[in-house]
């Protein structure tokens, strides 16, 4: 094809400041072959990030090597095609590993910590580590955990579960996202207040698209110990807490660098 044959858009500068897919221009009534190969190249990715099997054992050595203890455990559903089928199921604890964790609770705790699969185990395997490594370093002195929980076939809901066995007040869900034609490895954060089974997404706060091209890791971070904080200190969680760190940003010297 002739360059000449492809229409350029005028916003093709926009391109520079989004991943989204913006000014794509055309040839003829169709997008210019380019821009087929990077749509395709990019759905391949968005479903190999479903599909695929998240590295537990790698994930839970890393974890081990930060100095985080670690348990693991999985959902009630069987594999990939029954995780895409059943959702309900992947927010079910295995009966065998809820008994476990009842056994290895011990005191309860402030803050069960869960990583789970979701739908882009990519998303988990580049941030989860990262992302927890920056928290550390904003979590309050005295805040008791639990052994961070890596979930296999996990929906959100599973975290209440999963906290609810250790008796915590609170527990925090790092979940891959569903993948995006520009983001298959964008890393979702929910918190829930008094987590138990059968509560309802709008008892939760959302923190999404973690990853370097989205909301970097220091600045989840900082929005996630600012919502734990508030979240024990309220007795709460979900529509009745906003967040409001980016307040706590502007009045801090050190704001400037989180950014």
């Amino acid at each position: 094809m002739k360059d000449d044959a492809v229409t350029h858009s005028p916003w093709a500068d926009w391109r520079q400041a989004t991943p989204a897919r913006v000014a794509l221009g055309r040839a003829g009534a169709g997008m210019p072959t380019d821009e087929v190969l990077r749509f395709g190249w990019a759905h391949a990715m968005a479903r190999d990030a479903i599909h695929a099997a998240l590295d537990v054992k790698a994930l839970a050595a890393s974890l081990d090597a930060d100095g985080w203890e670690v348990a693991q455990v999985r959902s009630r559903v069987q594999d990939r095609a029954d995780y895409l089928r059943r959702p309900d199921l992947g927010r079910q604890l295995d009966a065998e590993d809820a008994s476990r964790l009842v056994a290895m609770a011990g005191q309860p705790r402030d803050v069960c910590i869960v990583v789970g699969d979701g739908l882009s185990s990519l998303a988990v395997s580049r941030h989860a580590v990262p992302l927890l490594a920056a928290l550390r370093q904003h979590l309050p002195t005295g805040l008791s955990l639990t052994p961070v929980v890596i979930a296999s076939q996990a929906r959100v809901a599973l975290a209440d579960e999963i906290a609810e066995a250790f008796g915590s007040r609170l527990s925090i869900m790092l979940i891959g996202e569903r993948p995006g034609l520009s983001s298959p490895d964008s890393l979702g954060i929910y918190i829930t207040h008094a987590p138990k089974r059968g509560r309802h997404d709008a008892e939760r706060n959302c923190i999404s698209n973690v990853r370097p091209e989205g909301l970097t890791y220091p600045m989840a971070a900082f929005k996630l110990a600012w919502l734990v904080r508030e979240a024990l200190r309220r007795g709460l969680t979900g529509i009745d807490l906003k967040d409001e760190s980016d307040l706590a940003v502007l009045a801090s010297d050190s704001g400037p660098a989180l950014l």
